[in-house]
């Protein structure tokens, strides 16, 4: 738009001025906007799409009514001359400057950059929210079935980079609140239906966590039970010295030559002192 701008603004510098008076920018602007702000009434976009940057869309100009302005048409363009303006909207810019400087007394290139490049670029800005409230109005109308928006935003927010499979990226509500936005967001055509999408992924959420917290509450438990079991299994081996006992038979058949026969009593002695730590751990436990 700059650029086109500069160039208009340059073209037009090459114009002769015709007379000495003031120039009336108020007829200028008149003049200007008989070429460039066609049907504006119902279009806002006009003075963008004819005489400021093709980018705008093509204007529609369909009978090319002439714009109201209020007071006879002393400067405006005449209808017989708008048929051969051109259609490129710089070219057109340049062409209205030429016309309008040549009926509007008085007025030069810097005039016609001072009273109409801001009004043009106010028109291009109606052109951009133009474009992007299409744009939302085409989207609404892609709307989806319920089935198919509650698969789209599950995958989302079970990816990895979000809650996972398993819900642990989850577990605070602002996290389940922040990616269910996002995921919504992007799942074009869907507002009908999330409020009873999110209460959906909420219960498996929760349920999700509740189920991790009840396998770890298991396992957890499962050890506590082991280790009561070996308690209880010790304790018992202390108290009728069945440990010490095995203990020593064991050590009398894989050491001693004579298997602690009642013949060598030095071999049992033996056997018996090698088992005595059972006495000391059990003396702990008492």
């Amino acid at each position: 738009m700059i650029k086109k701008l500069a160039f208009v603004i340059l073209s037009c510098a090459l114009v002769p001025v015709v007379g000495h008076s003031a120039c009336s920018r108020a007829n200028l602007t008149r003049c200007l906007d008989s070429a460039c702000a066609v049907n504006i009434s119902s279009n806002p976009a006009a003075r963008c799409q004819y005489c400021g940057t093709a980018d705008a869309g093509e204007p529609n100009d369909a009978g090319l009514r002439a714009v109201s302005v209020g007071t006879s048409a002393k400067y405006n363009i005449s209808a017989r001359d708008l048929k051969s303006a051109p259609t490129d909207p710089g070219e057109r810019y340049v062409w209205a400057s030429k016309k309008c400087i040549s009926i509007v007394d008085g007025c030069t290139a810097d005039d016609v950059s001072d009273v109409y490049d801001k009004l043009i670029e106010q028109s291009c800005t109606a052109a951009g929210i133009s474009a992007q409230m299409a744009v939302l109005f085409e989207n609404a109308r892609k709307v989806k079935t319920e089935s198919a928006c509650k698969s789209e935003i599950t995958a989302c927010m079970v990816g990895e980079a979000k809650c996972t499979s398993k819900y642990s990226g989850c577990a605070e509500d602002a996290d389940f609140d922040k990616y269910f936005s996002e995921c919504s967001i992007a799942s074009v055509g869907c507002d009908a239906y999330l409020s009873d999408i999110r209460s959906t992924l909420a219960t498996a959420r929760d349920r999700a966590i509740k189920n991790a917290e009840e396998t770890l509450l298991a396992i957890v438990q499962s050890y506590r039970d082991a280790r009561a079991k070996r308690l209880a299994a010790i304790t018992k081996s202390c108290d009728d010295n069945s440990a010490r006992d095995a203990c020593i038979t064991s050590v009398c058949n894989r050491s001693m030559p004579n298997k602690c026969d009642a013949a060598y009593p030095s071999e049992k002695s033996m056997a018996t002192q090698l088992c005595k730590f059972y006495d000391i751990a059990c003396s702990t436990l008492k």
